[in-house]
């Protein structure tokens, strides 16, 4: 189940977290990927474990922000292994500012990379996309990291929220739009809760910050405390989520969200 056998992935933000978690499984269920990021010592370290394991795979130094950059990762999955089968637009960033306290700069900056950059992805891989879906049964993936403050409002983290939100309404559009066109491009959303990754701790480190404190420790252990499994999630909940929305098992899926949060949003 949730094989990805033949079939080639370009991940954005693959160097690390859930990016770098998934590369490696998709890598294990059989698919030859391009890994791309910022941190290119990183990222070249990832692609070295995926060879080491036995998988295929390439780096690209990729700026979501930068059409250039999008361009190349593109020719890489497609001049290395012939096309280009699934697309991850995970890069993300947080600020953890409130409405009031973040400048435009920073404003400017998490929707270059949160909206902007699911945008480029979206937009630039979609004729190789289009063109593996030709040959294929099920035909190309999309598969978008939002969040589950895409889906309900935060009263911590409203921005985030507006650009997680952003995203969960462009990945029904843009489902809406291929399906019409009959490109064969099923994009889906994921929407995870509260991770363990560098993202997660900002959350809690900022959250902290607005109770006076530089101890992030408690707020971790509340969020903790008020997720109904019993947990926080870890990136190899969300990467198992993403193989599955990437593979034929879910080739009737398509402008949907996939919630991966242990029961948070279901209070």
């Amino acid at each position: 189940m949730n094989r990805l056998d033949g079939k080639v992935a370009l991940i954005s933000g693959a160097a690390r977290g859930i990016g770098g978690e998934t590369a490696k499984l998709m890598a294990q269920a059989g698919a030859k990927l391009v890994v791309a990021d910022v941190l290119d010592d990183a990222g070249r370290q990832m692609v070295d474990a995926i060879r080491t394991a036995g998988g295929q795979a390439e780096y690209s130094h990729l700026d979501v922000t930068q059409e250039a950059d999008w361009t190349a990762a593109i020719e890489r999955a497609t001049d290395r292994f012939g096309k280009l089968d699934i697309l991850v637009n995970n890069a993300g960033v947080f600020i953890g500012k409130s409405i009031e306290e973040i400048s435009l700069e920073e404003w400017n900056r998490l929707v270059a990379v949160n909206m902007t950059g699911v945008f480029l992805g979206t937009k630039l891989a979609a004729p190789a996309l289009r063109e593996a879906a030709t040959s294929s049964e099920h035909g190309s993936a999309i598969v978008n990291l939002a969040s589950i403050a895409g889906l309900v409002g935060s009263q911590l983290d409203p921005l985030y929220s507006m650009t997680k939100g952003g995203v969960t309404l462009f990945t029904k559009s843009a489902a809406l739009e291929f399906g019409r066109k009959g490109y064969r491009i099923r994009v889906n959303s994921i929407h995870p809760g509260v991770i363990q990754t560098e993202m997660g701790e900002q959350t809690f480190m900022a959250r902290a910050r607005r109770t006076g404190s530089n101890d992030p420790g408690p707020v971790r252990q509340q969020v903790s405390d008020s997720v109904p499994w019993g947990r926080l999630g870890v990136p190899l909940d969300i990467a198992k989520g993403i193989v599955f929305l990437a593979s034929d098992d879910a080739a009737y899926m398509n402008g949907a969200g996939l919630v991966v949060d242990g029961g948070f949003t279901a209070a």
